[in-house]
């Protein structure tokens, strides 16, 4: 019987035992390998979605950052001060022709407002001096009526306004006498047409404070259609028919007085 030594078969020593072992392990674990790969790579592709979005998002807050803070801009943008210099003249300019035109048309209906009242419904009027004390005082200013003039004509013992053309004056007396009517005074009474008429407007002591002297006589005299007798209330201080002669209707301009100064005399002096 032979014995055969396979002298080639490898002895293990307890290194290469070990080694063998760790290898075996290392084998088993790369088993895990492709795993720890796809759970990487699964990773990697989170991450790069995350920091993609983050990063969309930062340059949308940045888009939006912008846009508002260059509509802030905008909004609080002077304008440019060319157009503001041709812009506010213009304005101005329009303003002041609108009320220079608004002044004008004001001041066209006021006049003709005055034009029409001076012409056909009163007159103002200033006494000058004392004929007719101590009715109207010197100096008073008042008012005359001349639509009342105009329609009712004149009423004996009116006071009227009379204009002198050919002294360009006025004056202001009381009518006594009525065209047609014959005028005549006798120890200071009035008489028409030869009948005594009471004068109930003077002032009676005032009259007796001249005695007899307060209206001298005056003859007959009779008016004619358009002629009126007037005379002062302050007859001996008073230049009238007496002095002037009877006056035309046509000199007649207004008959009434109204005082409106002094104010103690404030009412009317006859009105219709």
């Amino acid at each position: 019987m032979r014995i055969i030594f396979i002298t080639k078969f490898p002895l293990l020593y307890p290194r290469d035992i070990i080694g063998t072992a760790m290898s075996e392990n290392k084998y088993e674990n790369n088993s895990s390998v492709p795993e720890q790969k796809e759970e990487s790579a699964a990773f990697s592709e989170t991450q790069v979605f995350e920091a993609l979005t983050d990063e969309g998002r930062l340059k949308r807050d940045e888009a939006e950052s912008l846009s508002e803070t260059r509509a802030m801009e905008r909004m609080t943008d002077p304008v440019p001060a060319v157009k503001t210099e041709k812009a506010e003249p213009e304005k101005k300019g329009n303003s002041a022709v609108k009320e220079i035109l608004l002044f004008a048309r004001d001041l066209v209906i006021c006049m003709s407002i005055v034009l029409v009242l001076v012409n056909y419904v009163i007159r103002p009027v200033q006494v000058k001096g004392t004929s007719m004390y101590p009715t109207l005082k010197d100096k008073a200013i008042g008012l005359s009526n001349l639509l009342g003039y105009n329609m009712d004509g004149i009423n004996r013992f009116d006071i009227v306004i009379i204009y002198l053309e050919n002294k360009d004056e006025y004056l202001v007396k009381r009518a006594i006498g009525l065209p047609g009517e014959t005028v005549s005074y006798q120890d200071g009474v009035l008489h028409i047409n030869g009948e005594p008429v009471e004068e109930p407007f003077l002032n009676s002591e005032y009259r007796d404070s001249y005695g007899g002297r307060f209206m001298s006589d005056v003859s007959e005299i009779t008016l004619a259609d358009d002629e009126y007798y007037c005379l002062g209330d302050n007859r001996p201080a008073s230049s009238d028919s007496r002095f002037y002669g009877p006056f035309a209707k046509d000199q007649i301009i207004s008959k009434g007085v109204f005082i409106l100064f002094p104010f103690t005399e404030f009412g009317v002096k006859t009105w219709w």
